[in-house]
Order: C-alpha cells, then sequence, then structure tokens
C-alpha cells in the first residue's frame, strides 16, 4: 500500500539509540491510488470500487446487518447507553440519548498482520 512518510525521532538522553516511527495517515485519495496499483486497475474505476464498498457496508449497517469480510473484519452496529452528561459551558446537567454507532471488529488475518 502506498503510504505517505516516516519521521526518525531521536531520544535525547541518548543520541545513538534511533527509532523509526510511522508517522501518517492515508486518505481516501492515497487508499483509491493504492487500490488501482494493487489491482491493477484505473484510479476512477478504483475510487467506484471504493465508493461502492462504502455504500454497501453503510447501506447494510443500516439495515441493522453485520458486514464480515473474512480475513479482514467485522462491520457492525453497537448500542452506546443513554448517559448523564454536562453542557460544557454551562456545566448544567443533561441527558445524553442512547444512540447507534457503527463498529469494526478486525479479523485474525488482519490482527496477524500487524
Amino acid at each position: 500500500m502506498y503510504c505517505s512518510g516516516f519521521t526518525t525521532h531521536v531520544a535525547p538522553e541518548n543520541h545513538m539509540n534511533i527509532t523509526t516511527e510511522r508517522d501518517f495517515i492515508v486518505n481516501k485519495s492515497e487508499l483509491i491510488e493504492a487500490i488501482a496499483q494493487e489491482a491493477d486497475l484505473s484510479k476512477a474505476s478504483a475510487a467506484k470500487a471504493l465508493d461502492g464498498m462504502i455504500s454497501a457496508v453503510t447501506n447494510a449497517l443500516k439495515g441493522g446487518d453485520t458486514v464480515t469480510l473474512v480475513g479482514f473484519g467485522t462491520f457492525y452496529v453497537g448500542e452506546r447507553a443513554a448517559r448523564a452528561g454536562r453542557n460544557p459551558k454551562t456545566g448544567e446537567p443533561l441527558e445524553i440519548k442512547a444512540a447507534k454507532t457503527p463498529k469494526f471488529r478486525a479479523g485474525k488475518a488482519l490482527k496477524d498482520a500487524l
């Protein structure tokens, strides 16, 4: 996958101890480029494929379904319970409503790859 960069950090107490960390976020256009390269597609076709996948997963979750991509992971709808909160400006207590939220659980192959 195409990724945008690396950052080298030097520990101040020991300048000989150099570590390299990945310091980037892959955005949608970079992901489209990576899909195009991996699948030998044009960027336009890769963009359509990614948009189609996002739309299909979103619609499935809206319908209450679970989407499992074997080896990658599972998208599902989680429930967040109602809870007490506070208005940050006034400090006044308020009730935060229960909500449905999208969740992702990584599959074994994805976990092993990391």
